[in-house]
């Protein structure tokens, strides 16, 4: 079975190796706001100039099974999606990367960091947090919105 902690771990381990700047958001992100939820997926938010950086290191990880790009809210959000496969379980893990665009460069802007496991963790601030989820408005992100609204 995969653990998705450990796996966040590895990965900003690589990323802050190779000194790549990120945001955590989405779910994980959550839980450093102290809203824990289930997750099924790692998100961060990355530049575009880091993209092709951040797509070899996910390859070096094992993320190989690369999902079609996806945009929403009218061009707003573009995520870029990488995933693999635990071959004993069988279990799929997901890595999407949020680019920044112009319309999420505040979020970007307003990133925090977080004391985690020793160091630091680069994570979206809750307005951001908020911002982002408002972009996309799923079930899931109206609940998130409302218990991030509620811990202020």
């Amino acid at each position: 079975m995969i653990d998705i902690v450990d796996e966040l771990r590895t990965l900003v381990a690589k990323l802050d190796e190779h000194n790549i700047e990120y945001a955590l958001c989405g779910g994980m992100a959550m839980a450093v706001h102290q809203m824990p939820r289930m997750t099924i997926d790692i998100d961060l938010l990355i530049t575009q100039e880091s993209l092709a950086s951040v797509m070899v290191i996910s390859k070096e990880l094992g993320y190989t099974i690369r999902g079609m790009d996806m945009t929403f809210a009218g061009g707003a959000v573009e995520i870029r999606r990488v995933s693999k496969i635990d071959p004993e379980a069988g279990d799929l893990l997901s890595l999407d990367f949020l680019l920044v665009t112009k319309d999420i460069r505040a979020v970007w802007d307003s990133r925090i960091e977080s004391e985690w496991e020793g160091g630091m963790l680069s994570v979206v601030s809750r307005g951001g947090l908020i911002a982002l989820k408002q972009l996309r408005r799923s079930g899931q992100d109206l609940d998130d919105i409302k218990a991030l609204q509620q811990g202020d």
